[in-house]
């Protein structure tokens, strides 16, 4: 970034580590393959506030970008994207299925209990048919797959563009 006498002077953008997508072309290709078939049927707006929201407990800053921007591209507005790091302070922003998606979003991502509580698997399936509720549980699954090949890559946030991969 150029700066300028008003403009702060940011830190160096970090170096990715390698570029995994070159190195394993035939496992990327299986990863988009398997992303178009997890997406599937999930209602876009629910599925980019699923993976933002794992990309924020993963710690994912460059899915944060892409997501973040997808979803702003879409029509998602900003202050919903802004309280979903606290979404369950935030509950009145969101509706009961966007929630239980929330709920399970966050039990499959960080299995503290070595397992998805009965509970939050419950109130998903009353708000999913059993279908539906198999490819959110497929598109959750892909998000903290892809956060975990960008985390461990150090792929570096900012450069997307709204459905460059799409």
């Amino acid at each position: 970034m150029e700066t300028t006498e008003n403009t702060p002077e940011y830190a160096p953008e970090h170096p990715a580590r390698l570029s995994w997508t070159e190195h394993v072309p035939e496992v990327y290709k299986a990863m988009v393959r398997l992303d178009a078939a997890a997406r599937k049927g999930v209602d876009p707006t629910l599925l980019e506030l699923v993976k933002i929201r794992a990309s924020q407990l993963n710690h994912c800053a460059y899915c944060l970008d892409m997501h973040t921007k997808d979803a702003l591209a879409a029509g998602e507005s900003v202050e919903r994207i802004i309280q979903l790091s606290a979404w369950d302070e935030s509950r009145h922003f969101y509706t009961e299925r966007e929630l239980a998606a929330l709920e399970l979003t966050e039990a499959i991502t960080v299995l503290t209990a070595g397992f998805v509580p009965d509970d939050v698997y419950e109130r998903a399936a009353k708000q999913f048919e059993e279908a539906e509720l198999a490819q959110l549980i497929a598109a959750i699954t892909v998000i903290n797959a892809w956060n975990r090949f960008a985390v461990s890559t150090r792929m570096a946030p900012g450069h997307y563009t709204p459905g460059q991969h799409a």
